[in-house]
């Protein structure tokens, strides 16, 4: 099998320059390691552990694999120090973060050898970062699924890469071996997928829930701010239409609901959700509405994801959906985008043969 050696595989040591993104509810052990076992990257979710399910989920997956993989936490989580030391403690190879993590936090993963690994989505994120000495960079445009921005990845990415020095991944709209050969041309280190590994065979999602993003076009994805206050690209469903017509009381009013459900659920306290409702909104440009929405993401993505119920639940979803058809194992997804990588990698230093040099009059 052939194998294409970027900065991202020198980093973490993976074969292939693909990373299953943490998508909670999503990313467990069977996914991460199946993926780890294939050559790639693969991120356990723990936004929707306790800390002692991920403790778990750690153990379970280095049972299954002797391959790197990585976490991905919330840098705002009231114990992401202690979620950090167990990452250190356990010798999980990549630290990965939705939201920027605090300059200690990546000082001490990196001094003990982890690798760190944020997601942004503007240049001046990962300016940022990259200062505070975060290994890499994964860049979503506004393709990717759940939480996104209104820019392209083909003008994000090149703005990124012309920010910083650190290698950069690519997300939002990838899904194939030529996907990854472009990003690869404009001089990512790889690409990451969330969509497209939720739709394997090692993917935990119910089989009803695969089978309703199969049927999907490309226009059956919206962005809506009615799940969280925060732009979020779901499937289109009646749940989400319903999502759209309702007024701020009635999201307000869910969204008190589920943070008690979540509660119940997490085990967490109403001191430890407020203290992280505080920390969210000193940490961005969320309002106090939006901390108070966000307790509807979990809950109505479980119902979807783990739950199968479409009805009750929304579906996050990149518009990449609307080009799938199957359902392959993970390794023949990894494999298969490698190879066809690499044959239209072949073909462009083929045409660059075939042209010559170029004379002037």
């Amino acid at each position: 099998m052939s194998a294409l050696r970027t900065p991202l595989t020198e980093l973490t040591g993976v074969r292939h320059p693909v990373v299953q993104t943490g998508m909670g509810w999503v990313a467990g052990p069977r996914l991460v390691s199946a993926t780890a076992e294939a050559g790639g990257l693969g991120v356990l979710a723990s936004a929707t552990m306790t800390y002692d399910e991920l403790e778990k989920a750690v153990r379970e997956t280095r049972s299954r694999t002797q391959q790197p993989f990585g976490v991905n936490l919330r840098a705002d989580a009231e114990d992401a120090e202690r979620r950090v030391d167990l990452l250190i403690r356990e010798q999980v190879r990549v630290a990965s973060f939705a939201l920027a993590p605090r300059r200690e936090l990546i000082s001490r993963l990196k001094d003990a050898g982890v690798v760190v690994i944020p997601s942004v989505g503007a240049a001046r994120h990962a300016e940022k970062v990259a200062e505070w000495g975060a290994d890499a960079v994964v860049v979503q445009g506004g393709e990717g699924g759940g939480h996104t921005g209104p820019v392209a990845t083909t003008l994000l990415l090149p703005a990124v890469l012309d920010a910083v020095d650190i290698p950069v991944v690519a997300a939002g709209g990838f899904f194939d071996g030529r996907g990854l050969a472009a990003a690869l041309a404009y001089g990512a280190a790889g690409v990451a997928m969330g969509t497209r590994f939720l739709l394997t065979r090692e993917s935990t999602v119910p089989d009803a829930v695969k089978r309703a993003y199969l049927e999907r076009g490309l226009g059956d994805t919206v962005v809506t701010r009615k799940v969280d206050g925060m732009p979020h690209r779901v499937l289109r469903t009646e749940l989400v239409e319903a999502l759209e017509r309702s007024g701020p009381l009635t999201g307000l009013a869910r969204a008190a609901r589920n943070a008690a459900r979540f509660r119940r659920l997490t085990g967490l306290s109403w001191r430890s959700m407020v203290a992280e409702g505080i920390g969210m909104r000193r940490g961005g440009d969320r309002t106090w509405s939006q901390v108070i929405m966000a307790a509807n993401t979990p809950m109505l993505l479980r119902a979807g994801l783990v739950a199968g119920d479409t009805d009750a639940g929304v579906l996050a979803s990149g518009q990449v959906v609307g080009l799938l058809d199957d359902l392959p194992s993970v390794a023949e997804l990894i494999d298969g985008m490698v190879a066809d990588a690499t044959r239209a990698i072949d073909r462009l230093a083929a045409i660059r043969t075939a042209a010559g040099p170029v004379t002037r009059e």
